[in-house]
Parts: structure tokens; C-alpha cells; sequence
């Protein structure tokens, strides 16, 4: 499960993100609360416009953010966009401190935290395989997604608190001191011993070599519309804690609590991704569908106790899911063009929430919390159903050995003559010449 440890680069970075990560959540619970309750009153449309803002940079500019991943010493962007996420965090802080802050001026800051972010995540995403190999890579993203999650069991919960004792300003302040901790980690990792797959400046053809190889690849075509599906529509999280938290007569105190309830099942479904030798679809397929069931399900809950208890589910399901369509799509593709198929799909996961957003603050608005959080849930579910139907139609689902083909190798050729045998059944003349199965896939595919 930590095998990625042994790399001290790995190690060093881990920890550095722990601590970041909590300043992170601390600030998204002050950013949500303060919308939703200071600068509207109650306004569930605002906050997702603010969402909007802060995640829609990431899809406007994909074309230049993932050719800067591929282009530049991710290291040094990785310095500099947190530097600057630092900056914008005490700006935030000394206008809320001062009661200057405005709606308006909070969606500038929303949009300038959204372009930061949209350069920040595609080097982020890529620097991890960076300092792994390739067989760690998936575990490093793992590992990397329990970091995230780590951090959201305990971040909310403080910075809801924080709210309480001191004031929402302070929240902004308490994170841009955690970003110290990203940036020692950057500067201590040992150069040397990074692993880029590709040397900057070798890659070329921009952002549509990136779309015409996820275009060839209809694996990788199918992730990308189940993960829109589920950011654009279920994992608005924010306004459905922060407004059913209000349902149930809860303050920000207890909205942090719903997050830090929620980490619970992110961060187990993040650990047990990290056991798994390799990321499968069929994980991601089965993933989604829970994730709309238990949505579904949770969106029924008559009290705050049972709804609370429904989130680790949610939490579980959909860390699950995207823990392992990242690590699919960086195990699977090719690595000149990593940093630019990783820079559409953190589109596809950031940028899917400008849509779904405003979408699902006029569903709360218009009818209830409960809505919203259902349509999420059909949205989980309809995403199950084209993984399955994909599957269908591309022979992953069939496992019947007499269908798989059995390899033998004749120990006294080169690999090269490997012969490939039709498909036969396990009889005792089959199990007698001792054929060894290896996966018949194509490019990209997963093994079983």
C-alpha cells in the first residue's frame, strides 16, 4: 500500500502536500460559508457561480496548460503557482479582515484562484510520475489522492471551527502559512534523482496531439464522459453539504463536519486503490454506479446523523472512481504526451464543475437540496451504464477462459517466436504442455 515511500523524493513531497492540503480545505469551507451566509443571504445560484469561476479556467485554458506540463521543469511551475495561491490567500484574508470583501470582488478571486489552479494541477498530476517509476506510478497516485483526502477529514472540520472562534478571514490566513509546507518540500526534492519520461522542450504538437490520442483511444474517450457526468452533476458537494446542513438547522460547524464525514470514505477508497496492483475500468465502472446509489439514497435521509453516515459511501464511491481514472490515464499514455492527456482530463474533472454548478445551485433554489443531490445521483448511475455498455461492446466483460489465448514459450527459441495458440479448454493435454496466459489487449488496455 506505501511502496511509493521508498523513494525519498515521494516521501518528502508526500508529506508537504498533507499539510498544504488541510490549509486548502480550510479555506474552501471559509470561501463556501462565506458566499452562502456573509456576502448573500443564502444564495445557492452565487455559490455555484462562484464554483464556476474558480473551475472554469481549467477548461478555457487546457490548450496552453497542458503544453506548459510537457514544455517546463514542473518543479519550478509547481513553485511558482503555489507562491501564488499563497499570495491570493492573504489578499482574500486582509479584505475579509477589513469588511471590503464584496460578492463581486469574491468571484475576481474566484476566477484568479481558478487560472492559478489550471496551471498548478496538470504539472502537479505529471511531477508525481516524476518521482516514481513507471510500475509506482499508480500507487503514487493513490497514495497521492489519500493526501488529498487526509487532509479533507481534518481541514473542514477546523476551518468550520475557525469560523466560529475567530472569523472566516483567519481561515485565509491559517492556509497561506500551510503553503510554506508545499514549498519546502519542492525545494528540498533532490533533482537528480527525478524520472521525467520526456526532457523538456522534446515534445511538440501541441494540445490537439493530446486530442487526437485520446481520440484514438476509446478506453481513455469513455473515462473522460463518465468523469464529466460525475463532476458536472455529483460532486457539487459544496453546495449540497453547505445547503443541507442548513435543512437540518446547522451552522458552519457543523458543514464542516459533513466534509470531515465525507474524507472518511475518501480516504479509505483512496488507501484501497493504492493496494491494487494496476487501475482497471472496471473498478472506475463499478465505482461510478455506487457513487449514484448511494447519492440517491443519502438524498432520502430524514436526519442529519443518517445523512452524515450515507457521505462516507459517497466519499468512498467517488474517491474510488477518480483515484483510479487518474491513475489509468497516466499508466496508459504515452508519456511525451502525459502532461498535455492530463491536462484534458483535469479539464474534464475541473472544468465539467462550470456547468454542473450553476445547474445545481438553481435545482436547490428552485426545489430543495434533496433534488440536486438526486440528479447527481442519476448522473452516477447513468455513468455506470455507458462504462458497462462500453465494456459490453469492446469484450472486457467476457471472461470465459476457453474465449482468453494461451501463449507457450518454447524455452529453447528467443522470445521473439513466442507462438500465440488458438483458443482450448483446460483438459489435461492443455494443463500438460503448461501454456502461461498473458492479457490479450490492445494498446491501453487493462490486464486482468
Amino acid at each position: 500500500m506505501f511502496r511509493s515511500f521508498r523513494t525519498y523524493n515521494y516521501r518528502t513531497w508526500f508529506f508537504g502536500a498533507v499539510i498544504s492540503n488541510i490549509g486548502g480545505w480550510m479555506q474552501a469551507t471559509a470561501q463556501d460559508w462565506v458566499v452562502l451566509t456573509e456576502l448573500t443571504d443564502n444564495d445557492a445560484t452565487a455559490m455555484g457561480v462562484t464554483m464556476a469561476l474558480q473551475f472554469g479556467p481549467p477548461l478555457v485554458l487546457v490548450s496552453l496548460t497542458g503544453w506548459v506540463a510537457d514544455r517546463f521543469d514542473r518543479r519550478r511551475v509547481l513553485l511558482t503557482t503555489q507562491s501564488v495561491l499563497m499570495l491570493l490567500a492573504v489578499a482574500v484574508a486582509v479584505l475579509l479582515l477589513t469588511d471590503v470583501m464584496t460578492l463581486p470582488i469574491m468571484f475576481g478571486f474566484a476566477a484568479a484562484f481558478g487560472v492559478t489552479n489550471a496551471f498548478d494541477a496538470p504539472a502537479r498530476q505529471a511531477f508525481v510520475s516524476d518521482m516514481v517509476s513507471l510500475e509506482d506510478t499508480s500507487n503514487a497516485v493513490a497514495l497521492n489522492s489519500a493526501s488529498f483526502n487526509m487532509a479533507r477529514l481534518i481541514g473542514p472540520a477546523v476551518g468550520g471551527l475557525l469560523i466560529v472562534a475567530l472569523g472566516s478571514g483567519w481561515v485565509f490566513i491559517a492556509n497561506a502559512v500551510t503553503f510554506l509546507a508545499m514549498l519546502v518540500a519542492l525545494m528540498l526534492v533532490r533533482q537528480h534523482e527525478l524520472m521525467p519520461r520526456i526532457k523538456s522542450g522534446r515534445s511538440s504538437g501541441g494540445l490537439a496531439a493530446g486530442f487526437r490520442y485520446v481520440l484514438t483511444r476509446p478506453d481513455l474517450l469513455v473515462v473522460f464522459v463518465m468523469v464529466f457526468l460525475l463532476g458536472a452533476f455529483g460532486m457539487n458537494f459544496p453546495i449540497f453539504a453547505s445547503t443541507m446542513a442548513l435543512e437540518f438547522d446547522q451552522g458552519a460547524d457543523g458543514y464542516g463536519l459533513l466534509s470531515s464525514v465525507l474524507a472518511i470514505g475518501s480516504l479509505a477508497g483512496a488507501l484501497l486503490a493504492a493496494r491494487r496492483d494496476r487501475a482497471r475500468v472496471r473498478v472506475i465502472v463499478l465505482a461510478a454506479t455506487g457513487f449514484g446509489a448511494a447519492s440517491i439514497v443519502s438524498a432520502v435521509m430524514p436526519t442529519y446523523g443518517t445523512y452524515a453516515v450515507l457521505l462516507i459511501a459517497v466519499g468512498f464511491s467517488i474517491v474510488t472512481m477518480l483515484t483510479t481514472a487518474n491513475g489509468y490515464v497516466q499508466t496508459t499514455t504515452d508519456p511525451a504526451l502525459r502532461g498535455r492527456v492530463l491536462a484534458l482530463y483535469m479539464a474534464v474533472v475541473m472544468g465539467s464543475t462550470p456547468i454542473g454548478a450553476p445547474i445545481a445551485g438553481w435545482i436547490v433554489d428552485t426545489f430543495s437540496a434533496r433534488t440536486a443531490i438526486t440528479v447527481g445521483g442519476i448522473a452516477g448511475v447513468l455513468a455506470g451504464v455507458i462504462g458497462v455498455g462500453w465494456m459490453l461492446w469492446s469484450g472486457r466483460l467476457h471472461r470465459h477462459e476457453r474465449t482468453r489465448f494461451l501463449l507457450t514459450l518454447d524455452e529453447t527459441r528467443p522470445l521473439s517466436v513466442i507462438r500465440a495458440m488458438e483458443p482450448v479448454a483446460f483438459d489435461d493435454h492443455a494443463a500438460a504442455t503448461t501454456p502461461i496466459r498473458l492479457p490479450h489487449r490492445r494498446d491501453g488496455e487493462d490486464a486482468d
